[in-house]
């Protein structure tokens, strides 16, 4: 996942209540380009569905209200990255800048090399809900962005510079001891299962609820412990149980591959089993921890030491441009800002009003804040 993040970075990065406006109206004009209503709307929705707040219902359940602090300090990011981001098209489409198919054809290729192959890039973005439609868009925003760059400056990392940066950071190469699991999950989470129950009978009785997700943790178990039978009736199907039963949907569509992590990664229940366990074994009993019933399958260990410069120098190399192309970016877009006539033509979306309003809401929303964290009294 983190180097197909990587590949798209760039363009993440930098492009990353009620109204009487129609979803066609113009709210904000950048110079000769008009921002409607709906471009906001669509970016605000994909940045919350992105965010922490997915958890909680993500852009369906978000009050989109400017009585709502949180909306105005989202709104505030969302405004200057559409502001961003028309600049800059401006800028490509002045220079004449493209993605022609073969380009798109060569990222393509370069992403699928990076992730193994295209089943686990098609896997990656299924997980990260993301279609291919949309990520062929990014893929042509990430190449109009690198030539934008080029053509204001050519960026060049040489091996050199690369181990440099490898021996004044050696602390971010070494690692400590490591193991290699698989695992299948039957959820029980506690807190995932007062909340369902409450959603079905918001005015439940504590006692009630109690006695219901104890029932419904012991019949996690059991599911649990059948599985494990199956397991250990046949430990060659483990990576096939995995793919069909564990709930962990995305360790579970690669028969439940966690790879290499170290001890700190996981939640201590996960991490004291699988490091007191052999290569090539499985957990003879489940493994609780907060966030079910695991079974555990340690497939591999690596002993504490440095990642060797000769396998992590394309990727300092390819970070180290990155990084350089972020800056060169930055430089443009502060020129190109400085330079805008930008307009709104809804003044609800005027940067100083939000954060004037937001800055209002502050001490009402920590008394809020302070509110909700009390506990119910009956």
């Amino acid at each position: 996942m983190k180097k197909l993040l990587t590949c798209i970075a760039l363009s993440t990065v930098l492009l990353s209540g009620c109204t009487l406006f129609q979803k066609s109206e113009g709210i904000i004009k950048v110079n000769d380009t008009v921002i409607t209503q709906a471009d906001f709307d669509q970016a605000f929705d994909k940045t919350i569905d992105k965010s922490f707040l997915k958890s909680f219902g993500g852009s369906k359940n978000f009050v989109k209200s400017d009585e709502n602090p949180m909306y105005g300090i989202f709104k505030d990011k969302i405004v200057h990255e559409l502001i961003v981001k028309s600049l800059l098209d401006q800028e490509i489409a002045k220079r004449g800048i493209t993605a022609t198919d073969e380009d798109v054809q060569n990222e393509l290729k370069t992403v699928i090399d990076k992730v193994g192959s295209k089943e686990e890039l098609n896997r990656l973005l299924k997980q990260r809900d993301v279609s291919n439609a949309q990520f062929t868009e990014d893929l042509k925003t990430q190449i109009k962005i690198r030539k934008l760059v080029d053509s204001i400056q050519k960026v060049n990392v040489t091996d050199g510079d690369a181990e440099k940066y490898y021996n004044t950071h050696k602390n971010e190469f070494t690692h400590g001891e490591q193991v290699r699991a698989s695992h299948i999950l039957i959820s029980a989470n506690t807190l995932e299962l007062i909340q369902q129950i409450k959603a079905k009978n918001p005015d439940i009785d504590p006692t009630e609820l109690n006695k219901k997700v104890e029932e419904q943790i012991a019949a996690q178990k059991a599911k649990a412990e059948a599985v494990l039978a199956e397991v250990k009736k046949n430990p060659d199907n483990f990576e096939k149980i995995a793919q069909e039963k564990s709930d962990d949907k995305a360790s579970g569509e690669r028969g439940g591959e966690l790879g290499f992590f170290p001890k700190e990664a996981m939640v201590p229940e996960f991490s004291n089993a699988a490091f007191s366990m052999k290569p090539d074994t499985i957990s003879d009993k489940l493994v609780q921890s907060p966030y079910g019933f695991h079974i555990i399958k340690v497939t591999d260990r690596m002993a504490a030491g440095s990642t060797p410069f000769a396998k992590v120098k394309d990727e300092i190399k390819f970070y180290l441009e990155t990084q350089k192309q972020i800056e060169i970016l930055k430089n443009l877009t502060q020129g190109l800002m400085k330079n805008a006539k930008i307009e709104y033509l809804n003044e609800s979306y005027d940067p100083r009003k939000i954060v004037k309003q937001t800055q209002e809401q502050k001490p009402a929303a920590k008394e809020e804040a302070k509110e909700a964290a009390k506990p119910e009294t009956k």
